[in-house]
C-alpha cells in the first residue's frame, strides 16, 4: 500500500472544504455551545465575527485565547508582502556571463519550474551562439538573494515535501519527483525534476529501495543527496515528491541538462557565495506577486509564504523576518494577540487569537482586497458533496495535526459581509503527534472541526 503523504492529506481535506453541518444541530437555533459540544473536538474552540463596514464585533468565543494559526498565518504574510513589495513585483532568475564563467543567478522566484528554466536555457544558449564566444570554462549557481535555510521546520520529518530547504535559487518548490514500479527482479525507481512539459532526470539525488519496515525514508548528504525507502511500503507502483536540500546544485544540474540538449555543454555546476560582475545574457521574470499570492492562498504552499516573507523583510533569517512582519502588523493597528516564528504557519510556536485574525480581515485585509485573493470554500451536504446555497465564503484554511482553522469572509446573497476567524485545536494531541504524518484519529477530528466551522458560518449568516 502506497504511503499517503501529509501534503496529499491536506489537499484532500482542502477538497472537502467545509464538511456538512452537524446533523444533530441542523434545525436548532443559533447556539454555538451546543454545536461545539456536538463536534466532540476536545481542546479549545475560539471565534470572532466582525462587521467590516462598521468594525462592530458581532460574536465571539474565547476570542483572546492564543492558538496555533497554522496556514491562516499566510493571510498576514500575503498582506505584508503586498505592502512591502507591491502587487506588481516580479522575481528575476538571470544568466550572467562573467569572463569565462556562466552564472545561473536565482532571484528568489518561489514558483520557478522546469519548464520556465528550459525557456531560460533556450535564451541563454541563443545568446551564447550569437556572441561567437568560446564555450564557458566554468558554470556556477548563486542563491544569495535569500538566506539559506536548511528546513522550514526542523521538527517536521525530513522527507516531507512541504518542508524543503530555502535559498535564492528555487526550482519546482525545491522538490524532486520520485516514481517507482516493481520490475521482474526489483523495483525501478527514478528521480525527476518534473515540470508540466519536461521531466529531466535529477542527477544530484539518488534513491534506493532497502529491506526494512521503518523508517519509511532515510537521507544522507554527501556527493549526492541520497535517499533510501522501505521496500515493503512501495506496493506495485507509485510516486511522491521529496524535498531538495541542496537547491543550487539541483537547479544547476537541471539547467546543465537543458543546455546540453541544445548543444551547449557546461561544466559541472558549483555553488558560489558572491555574485560576480558580468553581463546579463538571459532573464526569466516570475508572474506578478499578486498572482503568486493567489496561488499560495489556493494551494497553501509553505515555501512560497516563507520566500515572499523573507523577500519583504530583507532579514537574514526566519525568526528575524517573522519579527519584522509582527512589527508591521502592529503598525496596521493590531497591537497584540499574536506571536510569529515564521511566515507559513508551519512552526508550532506561532500564536494568534481569533480576534486578531478577524480584525486583520476586517481592516488591512479589506483595504488590500484580500477577499478576492482567497480560496472559495463551498458548502457541503451530509454526504460531503457540494450543495447549493446563497452563502459565499472566501477564506484561508489552516491545518496541522489536531489543528483546524478557517479565517476570512462570509456573506449571504444580499446580506451583510462578515469577517471571521474560527480556531480549533487539541493542543495535547497536537504536541503528542508533532512531526507525524496522519496520526491516529486526525482525519475524523479534522472532519468534525470543518463541520463545526460550516455550522457556525451558516448560523452567523442567518442571524446577522
Amino acid at each position: 500500500m502506497n504511503p499517503m503523504p501529509r501534503r496529499a492529506f491536506l489537499a484532500g481535506m482542502g477538497a472537502l472544504a467545509l464538511a456538512p453541518r452537524l446533523a444533530a444541530a441542523q434545525d436548532a437555533p443559533f447556539d454555538p455551545e451546543a454545536r461545539i459540544a456536538a463536534a466532540k473536538l476536545g481542546g479549545a474552540v475560539a471565534f470572532a465575527v466582525i462587521d467590516p463596514a462598521t468594525g462592530a464585533l458581532l460574536a465571539e468565543r474565547q476570542a483572546d485565547l492564543p492558538m496555533a494559526p497554522a496556514s491562516t498565518l499566510k493571510s498576514v504574510t500575503a498582506l505584508y508582502a503586498l505592502d512591502r513589495l507591491g502587487p506588481a513585483h516580479r522575481f528575476a532568475t538571470r544568466v550572467i556571463r562573467a569572463g569565462d564563467m556562466l552564472v545561473l543567478a536565482g532571484g528568489g522566484d518561489p514558483v520557478l519550474d522546469t519548464d520556465a528554466l528550459d525557456e531560460l536555457a533556450a535564451a541563454a544558449v541563443a545568446a551564447e551562439r550569437a556572441s561567437g564566444r568560446a564555450a564557458p570554462l566554468g558554470f556556477a549557481v548563486w542563491g544569495g538573494a535569500l538566506p539559506r535555510i536548511a528546513r522550514l521546520d526542523p521538527a517536521q520529518d525530513e522527507y516531507l515535501p512541504y518542508n524543503p530547504s530555502i535559498s535564492g535559487m528555487i526550482l519546482n518548490f525545491n522538490r524532486v519527483h520520485l516514481d517507482w514500479r516493481r520490475g521482474d527482479k526489483d523495483y525501478q525507481l527514478s528521480l525527476q525534476a518534473r515540470g508540466r512539459r519536461l521531466s529531466p532526470r535529477a542527477y544530484t539525488a539518488s534513491v534506493a529501495a532497502v529491506d526494512r519496515s521503518l523508517p519509511l525514508f532515510t537521507y544522507e548528504s554527501g556527493k549526492l543527496e541520497s535517499w533510501t525507502i522501505a521496500r515493503r511500503s512501495l506496493g506495485k507502483s507509485g510516486s511522491r515528491w521529496l524535498p531538495v536540500r541542496r537547491p543550487e546544485l539541483y537547479a544547476g544540474d537541471v539547467f546543465q541538462t537543458l543546455c546540453r540538449a541544445r548543444g551547449l555543454v557546461l561544466p559541472a555546476p558549483e555553488v558560489i557565495e558572491i555574485l560576480p560582475d558580468g553581463a546579463e545574457i538571459a532573464r526569466h521574470d516570475s508572474m506578478p506577486l499578486e498572482a503568486i499570492i493567489r496561488d499560495m492562498m489556493e494551494y497553501s504552499t509553505n515555501l512560497t509564504a516563507e520566500v515572499i516573507g523573507l523577500a519583504a523583510s530583507g532579514a537574514p533569517g526566519t525568526l528575524a523576518s517573522a519579527a519584522a512582519m509582527a512589527d508591521w502588523l502592529r503598525g496596521q493597528g493590531i497591537a497584540d494577540g499574536f506571536a510569529f516564528r515564521d511566515h507559513s504557519g508551519l512552526s508550532p510556536e506561532n500564536r494568534v487569537t481569533a480576534r486578531a485574525m478577524a480584525r486583520l480581515a476586517a481592516g488591512p485585509g479589506r483595504m488590500r482586497g484580500l477577499r478576492a485573493m482567497m480560496k472559495t470554500i463551498p458548502l457541503r451536504d451530509a454526504k460531503g458533496k457540494r450543495k447549493p446555497g446563497d452563502i459565499a465564503i472566501e477564506a484561508k484554511t489552516g491545518t496541522l495535526n489536531f489543528v483546524s482553522n478557517l479565517a476570512g469572509y462570509a456573506q449571504r446573497a444580499g446580506g451583510r459581509e462578515l469577517a471571521f476567524a474560527i480556531l480549533t485545536a487539541d493542543e495535547p494531541r497536537r504536541a503528542a503527534s508533532a512531526g507525524q504524518e496522519l496520526p491516529e484519529g486526525v482525519i475524523g477530528w479534522t472532519k468534525r472541526s470543518k463541520a463545526l466551522q460550516q455550522a457556525l458560518i451558516e448560523d452567523w449568516c442567518a442571524t446577522f
